[in-house]
C-alpha cells in the first residue's frame, strides 16, 4: 500500500494495561487487528490471530510484531465462515493459553457496488453475511465458557452501521447488525461478569480499502478531521475497552470518526 498504513510500529507505548492477558483476535494480519495486536502485545498480552491462507506474509509481520514485544504471538490460518474452522480456533486457544480474556472479533469483508442491490450477487452476500455476522456469532458462541469472569468482547462495526452508503449495502447491513448483537449479548452476559462492547470506526487506511474501492485518492476527506485514519489511531479503544479501566463499560459502542456525530 502506498503510503504504508501506520500500525504503532514506532509510536504505540504500552502501560501494563493488559499484563498476562490472553488474547484472540480475528483478522489480526493486518489493518486495524494488526494495530490491535501490537498494541495487546505492548501492554503485556499474549496474542493469538487469525488470518487467511494467502495473507501469510502479513501474518508474519504481525507475529515479530507481537514477539519483538516480549509477547506470545500465534497465528492461525482460518476462515471464520465456516462453523468448525471456528470450533477449531477457539480449541486452539484454550489448548495453548487455557482461557480467553479478551475475544476481539474484528476479521471482515467488503466489495463496492456502485449500482447497489442490482449489482450484489448472492454469492457476495453469503461471503459478507458469514464473514462478518456469522463467524462473530459462532466465536462467542463457542469462546464463551472459556471467557472468565472480568473478560471482554469486543466487536468491529463501522461507521456504516449507522450511516450505509449504497455502494457497501451488504456490508453496512452487517455493520447495523453487529451493534445490536453487540448489545444484546452486553445484557445477556452482564451478570456472569463478562463485557460485551463495539468499536466503530469511520474511514481507516487499511488493505480492505484498495482491494474493494476503486477510487481511494480522496477517501477519508468525508470525515469532518479531514482526512483518512491510521489503524494504530484505532487501537487505543480496543485497549481501553479491553482493560480493567472500562470496568463499568459493558453495550457500548466507542465511535472513532474522525468527527462525524453518530447515536
Amino acid at each position: 500500500m502506498d503510503p504504508a498504513p501506520d500500525h504503532g510500529e514506532e509510536s504505540y507505548r504500552g502501560h501494563g494495561r493488559l499484563k498476562d492477558k490472553r488474547t484472540v483476535i480475528t483478522g489480526g494480519d493486518s489493518g486495524i487487528g494488526r494495530a490491535v495486536a501490537l498494541a495487546y502485545a505492548r501492554e503485556g498480552a499474549d496474542v493469538m490471530f487469525t488470518y487467511l491462507p494467502e495473507e501469510e506474509k502479513e501474518a508474519e509481520r504481525t507475529i515479530a510484531l507481537v514477539e519483538d514485544a516480549g509477547r506470545r504471538a500465534v497465528a492461525i490460518s482460518c476462515d471464520i465462515r465456516f462453523e468448525e474452522e471456528c470450533e477449531r480456533l477457539v480449541a486452539k486457544a484454550v489448548e495453548d493459553f487455557g482461557r480467553i480474556d479478551v475475544l476481539v472479533n474484528n476479521a471482515a469483508y467488503q466489495m463496492s457496488r456502485p449500482g447497489s442491490i442490482e449489482d450484489i450477487t448472492t454469492a457476495q452476500f453469503d461471503r459478507v453475511m458469514r464473514t462478518n455476522l456469522y463467524g462473530m456469532f459462532w466465536l462467542c458462541k463457542m469462546a464463551l465458557p472459556h471467557i472468565p469472569e472480568g473478560g471482554s468482547v469486543i466487536n468491529t462495526t463501522s461507521i456504516q452501521g449507522y450511516q450505509p452508503k449504497p455502494h457497501l449495502l451488504d456490508y453496512a447491513t452487517t455493520k447495523g447488525a453487529i451493534i445490536t448483537f453487540t448489545q444484546g449479548l452486553a445484557a445477556h452476559l452482564i451478570d456472569r461478569g463478562i463485557r460485551v462492547n463495539g468499536v466503530a470506526p469511520g474511514p481507516v487506511w487499511t488493505p480492505l480499502i484498495p482491494s474493494t474501492i476503486p477510487e481511494t485518492s480522496r477517501f477519508g476527506e468525508q470525515a469532518p478531521i479531514g482526512r483518512v485514519a491510521q489503524p494504530v489511531e484505532m487501537a487505543p479503544a480496543f485497549v481501553f475497552l479491553a482493560s480493567q479501566e472500562a470496568g463499568y463499560i459493558t453495550a457500548e459502542i466507542v465511535n472513532a470518526t474522525g468527527g462525524t456525530p453518530l447515536p
